[in-house]
C-alpha cells in the first residue's frame, strides 16, 4: 500500500510540474495521444492530408507576430505550422521547446512570393531571401490547438 501511495504521489508531482510549464494556445487539447515525427511521416506517406495530433520540437517561430512556426519531424524534415483561422499566435521565443499540435497536416505548393514572405518573417537576410527562386512543395499543418512546454 505504501508503494502504491508513493507511486501515486510521484505521478501527481510530475504531472503538476509539467502542467505548470505548459502553455496552451487555441482550442484546449491534452498532451496524451500525440505521435512523434517519425510515426507521422509514415502515416502521411502517400496521403494528401491527415487529421492528427503531433509532438515535435520547435525549430523557429515567426518573429513578427508568432503567427507560424516550423517544427522538426526528424529524418531531416521540417513542417510549417499555422494556426486555424489566424485565431491565435505562439510566443516568438518558443524555439527549442516542444509543441503538441492537434489539427490537419497537408501537402501544399508555396509560391516564391510566399516563401520570401516567410523568410522575411523569420528574420532572414536580404541575400538569403533573394536566393529563393523556385516554388516549393512541402508538408504544412493547420493547428486548432497547441501546447508548448520545455523538455
Amino acid at each position: 500500500m505504501k508503494l502504491y501511495t508513493l507511486f501515486f504521489a510521484v505521478i501527481l508531482s510530475v504531472s503538476s510540474v509539467l502542467a505548470q510549464k505548459t502553455e496552451s494556445f487555441g482550442e484546449k487539447i491534452k498532451l496524451d495521444g500525440a505521435i512523434e515525427g517519425a510515426s507521422f511521416l509514415k502515416q502521411i506517406d502517400g496521403k494528401d492530408s491527415l487529421l492528427v495530433k503531433i509532438s515535435a520540437p520547435i525549430v523557429n517561430v515567426c518573429q513578427k507576430k508568432g503567427c507560424w512556426m516550423n517544427v522538426d519531424l526528424g529524418e531531416g524534415k521540417q513542417m510549417m505550422v499555422r494556426f486555424k483561422d489566424y485565431g491565435f499566435f505562439v510566443p516568438k521565443d518558443a524555439d527549442g521547446k516542444i509543441a503538441v499540435m492537434d489539427g490537419v497536416a497537408f501537402r501544399e505548393v508555396l509560391s516564391v512570393d510566399m516563401l520570401r514572405h516567410y523568410a522575411e518573417d523569420a528574420g532572414k537576410t536580404k541575400e538569403e531571401i533573394e536566393k529563393i527562386t523556385e516554388p516549393e512543395t512541402r508538408l504544412s499543418f493547420e493547428a486548432s490547438g497547441v501546447l508548448i512546454y520545455k523538455k
